[in-house]
Formats: C-alpha cells, sequence, structure tokens
C-alpha cells in the first residue's frame, strides 16, 4: 500500500452488499462530480438486487420492475459489480480495507425474530425468511425443509400483520395460474400447486388499527381467485380505532379495507383466508409437529400495548410461520449494537469515535424500516459524510486497488457483471421453456454454471 496519496487515481470504495440500499450509495457515489470515485458493489451471492430479487414477493410484477432501474447502475463507468464474494469469509473486513480507500456496509438484516414462546422449536415452525427465501429462489433457502412441511399443511397460521405475512398468505393462497406468469422456480410452483392448504389464519396481538401492513396489500387480499378473506365484525368495533382512524389517513384506509372483509363466509372450493385481531399466540401445541396455536385475546392500553385478558382458545395448525420482523447479523470485524451497526450520519463508530474510511447505509444502519425508496434518502445522507470526510482530506486514495486478482489468486471466483449477465440471460432462456417470462435459477452450482458455460462459450 502507498504511503501517500496518488492524485490520479479515483477514490476507489467498496460497498458491501448488492441490493436496494446498497446500489443507491454506489449511485450516489458514481453520479457526482466533486470527488472522483470508482464504487466495487460487492455481495457474497452471484446475482445482485438484494431483496429486491429475493425479499418483494414474485407475484408483486411490478414492484419486482425496479431492479431493471436499479440495473442502470451496474451498467455505469464508476461501478463495477463483484457477486460471490463473501467478506468475512471469502475476505476479511480488513484485508477489504487495505485494498480500498472506504468501505460502505449495506448487507441489510436478514435474519428473523423469534415469538419466544413454548413450541416455537417444533417441526411445523417455520420463519417467514424461510418461506420467502424459498419462494423467491433464494440460493440459501432449505428446500427440502420448506417443502416437506407444505406437503402436509391444510391449515397455517401467519404470526404478525405487516406487509410481509401477507405476502405469505397471499402467495399460499393463489392459484397455480396466478402464479405461472411469476419467475419463481419451477420446483416452487409445483410444491404450491400440490400443498393441501384450506385455511389460512393471519394473527395480530393488537387491534386491526395498530397493524403496519399497507392498504394495497390489504384489498390486494379481495382480488385473488380462489380465495376468501375473512373478518371477524367484532374485531372492528374498538371505539379507540375511530379516534385513531380520524387522525391518520393510513389506518382509516386500512379499516375499510377490512370492513368490507367484514361479515365474509367459508366460500366452499377456495382457501379461506383468516385475518384475526387481539390475538396473541402464547403457545405452539404439538408433540412431534406443531398441531395448534394457543392464543389470548388481548385489548389495547393507552399505550398501544396488547394486554392479555386471560381468554385462551386454540387456532389448529400443521404449519406456523412467524413474521414479526429482522433483525442484523454481526459481520466479523464490524461493531453491532442491537441488531444495527452503531453510526453517525453513516459513520462507523468503533468505541464511540468515527472510524476512518468506514460507513453503513440501509437495514443495517437504521433498522428494518421503511420501504425500498427509502434506502435511497438513507444512502445519500451516508454519501454525503463520505464525501464531506474526502473534501477534508480525511480520506483519500491510499489503498490498492487490485483485490480482484489477489482473491483469484487464492482460489476465489468473483462473479463480474458480464458474468450476471450470462445468469440474466439463462433465466430468461429457461422461463421461456415453459412459456414463461424468466425462472429463476435458484441452485448456487446452477448460477455458476451458467457463468463457465458462457465463458466457454465465448472462448470457442
Amino acid at each position: 500500500m502507498p504511503d501517500v496519496a496518488d492524485p490520479a487515481r479515483p477514490l476507489r470504495v467498496a460497498v458491501v452488499g448488492a441490493g436496494p440500499a446498497g446500489i443507491y450509495a454506489a449511485d450516489a457515489l458514481a453520479s457526482q462530480d466533486d470527488v472522483p470515485v470508482a464504487v466495487d458493489l460487492v455481495d457474497r451471492l452471484p446475482t445482485p438486487f438484494g431483496l429486491v430479487r429475493y425479499g418483494i414477493a414474485p407475484d408483486h410484477l411490478k414492484m419486482r420492475a425496479l431492479r431493471e432501474t436499479l440495473h442502470h447502475v451496474l451498467d455505469h463507468e464508476r461501478v463495477r459489480f463483484v457477486g460471490n464474494v463473501e467478506i468475512g469469509a471469502d475476505l476479511s473486513v480488513d484485508e477489504l480495507r487495505g485494498h480500498v480507500d472506504a468501505v460502505v456496509y449495506t448487507y441489510g438484516a436478514a435474519g428473523d425474530r423469534t415469538l419466544g414462546i413454548p413450541g416455537e422449536d417444533l417441526p411445523g415452525s417455520l420463519a417467514a425468511t424461510d418461506l420467502v427465501a424459498w419462494y423467491t429462489g433464494h440460493p440459501d433457502a432449505d428446500v427440502a425443509r420448506v417443502e416437506h412441511l407444505l406437503a402436509s399443511a391444510r391449515d397455517v397460521v401467519v404470526v404478525g400483520v405487516g406487509n410481509v405475512a401477507l405476502d405469505v398468505a397471499r402467495v399460499l393462497a393463489r392459484s397455480p395460474a396466478e402464479l405461472h406468469p411469476t419467475d419463481m422456480p419451477q420446483h416452487v410452483l409445483d410444491g404450491l400447486a400440490a400443498a393441501p392448504v384450506e385455511r389460512i389464519t393471519v394473527l395480530g396481538r393488537r387491534g386491526p388499527a395498530q397493524a403496519t401492513f399497507t392498504t394495497q396489500e390489504l384489498r390486494e387480499l379481495g382480488h385473488l381467485a380462489a380465495a376468501t378473506v375473512l373478518v371477524d365484525p367484532a374485531d372492528l368495533t374498538d371505539p379507540g380505532d375511530g379516534a385513531l382512524a380520524a387522525e391518520d389517513r393510513h389506518v382509516a384506509r386500512n379499516l375499510a379495507a377490512l370492513a368490507d372483509y367484514a361479515g365474509h363466509e367459508p366460500a366452499p372450493g377456495t382457501v379461506s383466508v383468516r385475518l384475526r385481531f387481539h390475538a396473541r399466540p402464547v403457545r405452539l401445541l404439538g408433540t412431534d409437529r406443531v398441531t395448534g396455536v394457543e392464543v389470548e385475546r388481548t385489548t389495547v392500553d393507552a399505550d398501544g400495548r396488547a394486554v392479555g385478558t386471560g381468554e385462551l382458545d386454540v387456532v389448529p395448525a400443521d404449519l406456523v410461520v412467524r413474521s414479526v420482523g429482522y433483525r442484523g447479523h454481526p459481520l466479523p470485524g464490524l461493531p453491532l449494537e442491537g441488531g444495527t451497526v452503531p453510526h453517525q450520519a453513516g459513520r462507523v463508530l468503533r468505541d464511540g469515535v468515527p472510524s476512518r474510511g468506514e460507513y453503513v447505509a440501509g437495514w443495517i444502519k437504521r433498522g428494518p424500516t421503511g420501504v425500498v425508496g427509502t434506502n435511497k434518502h438513507d444512502a445519500r445522507e451516508t454519501v454525503a459524510s463520505l464525501l464531506a470526510d474526502a473534501a477534508a482530506g480525511t480520506l483519500a486514495p491510499r489503498g490498492d486497488d487490485d483485490w480482484i486478482g489477489a482473491l483469484r489468486a487464492r482460489g476465489g471466483h468473483p462473479v463480474l457483471l458480464s458474468d450476471w449477465r450470462a445468469i440474466d440471460a439463462a433465466e430468461i432462456a429457461l422461463g421461456a421453456t415453459r412459456g414463461r417470462p424468466r425462472t429463476t435459477i435458484h441452485d448456487r452450482s446452477e448460477l455458476l454454471a451458467a457463468v463457465r458455460a458462457a465463458a466457454a462459450a465465448t472462448e470457442g
């Protein structure tokens, strides 16, 4: 590493995580002209886009089309996509910092939160993150486990009333014809078509006014071809909900949508999707696997907290999916406090002091809040701090930026943009064999095989 700055070389910044937060950070860095910057957009997977590819439900076609917008950033001459490289395993944080001038950590918060109740470890209890990984085709998905559980799941309970909970319920309730236009892997379409799901119950610990799902997600349930949405009218009678609705248009719209479902009766031949509120899971029942969820009736106190009434009942369940939030995982060599990296306006803090050349953005910075677009503002704040440090002279080109060659020399197999294009083309071609726009390739070895095949064809 040189001892002095090289004014002829741009500042090289590694962005760890090629999801929305990372891509927005790369865009903010590459699209400004005040400081010459070259960006390495690094991801542990061979594919970019993070939660846009592996988090947004595949039946949300318009939302998933966002990756076409994000792809423009990958094409920028100042941005280099480097996939299939896991920082902390293939290359340590310290090693990466030795090769580049600054690092922006944007690797998200992909861990799931637990319910903390008895029986949660029984077979048949599943985190929403595991089910979402399966139906989006994530390379780390436990395909065999999920498909084994779904094969006997007539009664499904989803715990949580956020958008992910509704995604899970909606995907499980959709007909095969509705799912065919998606880019789901074929084994996922086959597994969902074979699953014997008849009843889905979505449990919310508090009332409908406290639910965090969007009205759009809620109303979408009413347009499913083979499902009936059920809401108990008694869940909509809390006088406090009316006061909240008067203050918050979002609450008012949600309550109006729920009122449209109130009083529906199960329709023969359809999957029933019951939205149940004031229902706190206290125990998962079963011996060898889950058979039901013991639920306590709640009320909502003046502070908006769920308070148990002692009134208990049991909801039958062959499969329980918990969707109660995400949490960040530690990256070896990076501080983590309460699921996020401590920071000051995006500058990573080590022992309370800003660490030179280290920054953070996205969920691992602020926690799992907001929508995809929230990451744009968040990334801009972090990049503004980085550029201010560069302008102040505390950050300058000093690193040895030939880290790709060093990684290959030690046996690494980085996937660059041309390689990702080969994967992209292979998925489109695979979809065409079944009359679909695209079929996601879920297996990591098959993703890399597509890269090798394209390289061999070029050499030939």
